[in-house]
């Protein structure tokens, strides 16, 4: 790897990070820049998550000093989850890499669609509802979570979301709370299974891991209500090229 990779690298980790924190989305962004730099996509989908796993302990801790949690119901959304990212992360190391790619541009234009119309943030007013059916069709869908997640990462925070304030009307500092708690553990299950099928590169995954839980740290720390419309902004044109370039010239 270059200096140039390595600074491209560390660069989009910053900002994957921050946007991974804040919302979901970074790895739209950080796993087509590693296909770009020649690794094959489950490689890149494998070294992708050493950046992710290491980006939420970050995150985690950036919400922890905040004091912001929601257990016992955090550690059995991750535990589904977990189950779910084993089943997810062996269809990922048996995919070719030209059916990866196609599959990953296929989820890049619908996070897009996601990311424009936002319905998960429609509602301004946040009615917190936490009762034991709710629970279990939450607990339900983060299993079917868990194997998207493990598969491959892509806009999972988007669903996270949607699934957290659709069900139980989360705020958003509980929703990313709960949501970056939940990748650390079915990204830890995932990232096993990738590392037992030599599908991490290692020099390329720490060094993103790098910029990944700087940007994590920092916007877990500044504030989940501030307006993220430049975000938006940015993702969607980086998205955008990313995804053309990766069914068409991929």
């Amino acid at each position: 790897m270059s200096w140039v990779e390595a600074i491209i690298l560390l660069s989009a980790g910053v900002f994957a990070g921050a946007i991974n924190t804040l919302a979901g989305g970074g790895s739209l962004i950080t796993v087509p820049i590693l296909i770009s730099m020649g690794l094959p996509g489950s490689e890149a989908n494998a070294s992708n998550r050493v950046a992710i796993f290491i980006q939420n302990i970050f995150a985690v801790s950036g919400f922890k000093s905040k004091g912001v949690s929601v257990f016992p119901y955090a550690f059995w959304a991750a535990i589904v989850a977990m189950f779910g990212a084993v089943i997810g992360a062996y269809v990922a190391v048996d995919i070719s890499n030209e059916l990866f790619n196609k599959v990953l541009a296929i989820v890049m234009v619908m996070v897009l669609i996601l990311t424009v119309f936002k319905p998960y943030f429609s509602v301004t007013q946040v009615n917190e509802i936490f009762n034991p059916k709710r629970k279990f069709w939450s607990l339900f869908t983060f299993f079917f979570l868990g194997i998207y997640g493990g598969f491959i990462q892509a806009g999972i925070g988007f669903l996270i979301i949607a699934t957290l304030t659709g069900i139980h009307g989360f705020n958003m500092a509980k929703t990313n709370s709960i949501k970056v708690f939940v990748a650390l553990c079915y990204t830890g299950v995932a990232l096993t299974i990738f590392i037992l099928e030599d599908k991490v590169r290692w020099e390329y995954g720490l060094v993103l891991a790098a910029g990944n839980a700087t940007g994590a740290w920092l916007s877990s720390r500044w504030s989940v209500d501030k307006d993220d419309k430049w975000i938006r902004l940015i993702l969607i044109v980086s998205v955008s090229a990313l995804a053309i370039k990766l069914w068409f010239f991929s």
